[in-house]
């Protein structure tokens, strides 16, 4: 785990206000719209506090680390500190390096382990002990799942990070909730047309599963995608997370008529798996008369670095990528890159997105009173954060804009230079009627801790 800068170890973000935390419940905050109202850690001095929980240890610990980075940038840019990052960039212009709403922001961080049990306990401290007026992290959907609950129940904004699986803004989805990153759905229309141009409509295709709610997702994306195509599905495999070792998963693959393996790993679990594939010959085998393939429908820098040449070649989908021209993602990653010494990750970005957003929507809202907060949220259009024009859809929290096809680079220039999109899905083609995930997003009345 990196620290530098305002991050202690310890998990307080100093800002210089070193061991400042927004601790307890106050029952009254005016604000400038001049009402007050009861709601879970309303902050009265002068500062807020933010909570962020993120994988530490576990299979998404790279991701955890670079969120972890990407939220002490974000930290101090709403402070006013370094060159603003994505804030000048930024469709709407209420932040200004103030804080939020005049109070100093500072943070507590949290291990989640990559744990669903674990992460809520995070959460729950943070709440509990050091007065988080919002929760933002997570790399596991189970993980954003529980985390998304707790907070409804404790009347706290949850500004999901990495998170990937259909439930989080579908049959689970929550009032407290919002995301920003996108889903497997979205992978699959994305993913399919390139795969089926690239592959062609007559491949039969073994798919290697995590077993928990992303992974279902994620296999159940990619078969509809890959079936709409002509493809054959075999009966998938589940595995579970931080297996390590997936030999004995991938053996069965080489006898099984499969000429396509689709592997729904994420972090140090697709790292392996997909390395372990190439060592088992995979990407030199030749089945029904064709080239064996494999995909990776949800791919990072962070993940296409840990499997090195493995990565050559593969296909999968991302939320974000530090090489996109347009001038705000330039920004960060020149922003990123001068505090940290390296580009930053899709995790970074969505991270630091989600923290900008929740800030602006304090500010126009004039208050930290939850409802309000979340009514500010709802149904925003913006632009200028690397994604361009982007909606947080009112009726299931879910961010809809580009989504971006990537392959791994056969000869990268550099030892970042891993992945090029290679096809970019418009907004409206990944748009959805929400109806076809279900859930009901739940009141959004505030509440005491």
């Amino acid at each position: 785990m990196t620290n530098s800068g305002n991050f202690s170890r310890r998990g307080v973000l100093k800002g210089g206000l070193a061991g400042i935390l927004a601790t307890g419940v106050s029952p009254l905050i005016f604000t400038r719209g001049a009402y007050a109202q009861e709601f879970c850690n309303a902050p009265t001095g002068d500062t807020v506090t933010i909570g962020f929980n993120m994988p530490l240890t576990g299979a998404y610990a790279d991701e955890g680390a670079d969120e972890q980075r990407a939220y002490e940038l974000a930290v101090e840019h709403l402070n006013g500190g370094g060159d603003g990052g994505l804030i000048p960039f930024f469709s709407s212009k209420t932040l200004k390096g103030t804080g939020i709403l005049g109070k100093k922001v500072v943070g507590v961080t949290g291990d989640d382990q990559t744990k669903a049990d674990a992460a809520r306990d995070s959460a729950r401290r943070m709440i509990e002990r050091d007065g988080a007026v919002m929760i933002t992290g997570g790399s596991s959907s189970s993980v954003a799942i529980a985390v998304q609950g707790l907070c409804q129940e404790k009347g706290v904004i949850f500004m999901a990070a990495l998170t990937h699986s259909n439930d989080t803004t579908g049959k689970d989805k929550k009032r407290y909730g919002f995301r920003h990153f996108f889903n497997a759905y979205q992978s699959g229309i994305a993913l399919g047309p390139v795969l089926g141009e690239a592959y062609g409509k007559e491949r039969v295709a073994y798919h290697l599963t995590a077993d928990y709610t992303w992974g279902w997702t994620q296999e159940e994306s990619m078969k509809n995608a890959t079936e709409a195509l002509g493809w054959k599905t075999l009966e998938p495999v589940r595995t579970p997370v931080g297996a390590g070792d997936f030999s004995q998963y991938l053996t069965p693959v080489l006898n099984s008529g499969a000429d396509v393996l689709i592997l729904n790993h994420y972090g140090f679990d697709m790292v392996n798996s997909l390395t372990q594939a190439v060592q088992f010959g995979m990407k030199d085998k030749q089945a029904n008369g064709k080239q064996f393939e494999i995909v990776v429908p949800l791919v990072s820098d962070l993940m296409a670095k840990g499997a090195g040449a493995a990565m050559k070649g593969i296909y999968g989908t991302s939320n974000w990528d530090w090489q996109l021209p347009d001038d705000a993602s330039k920004a960060f990653t020149k922003s990123f890159g001068a505090k940290f010494g390296q580009p930053p990750s899709q995790a970074a970005h969505t991270s630091y997105v989600q923290a900008l957003l929740y800030a602006d929507a304090c500010e126009r809202a004039g208050t930290f009173y939850p409802p309000e907060v979340i009514k500010a949220l709802e149904g925003f259009e913006f632009d200028g954060m690397g994604n361009g024009p982007t909606s947080y859809r009112a009726e299931d929290h879910q961010c809809f804009k580009e989504v971006y096809v990537v392959k791994g680079k056969e000869t990268p220039s550099n030892p970042f230079d891993l992945l090029e999109v290679v096809a970019t899905a418009s907004k409206e083609s990944v748009t959805y009627d929400p109806a076809i995930f279900g859930g009901e997003l739940g009141p959004d009345t505030a509440v005491a801790c």
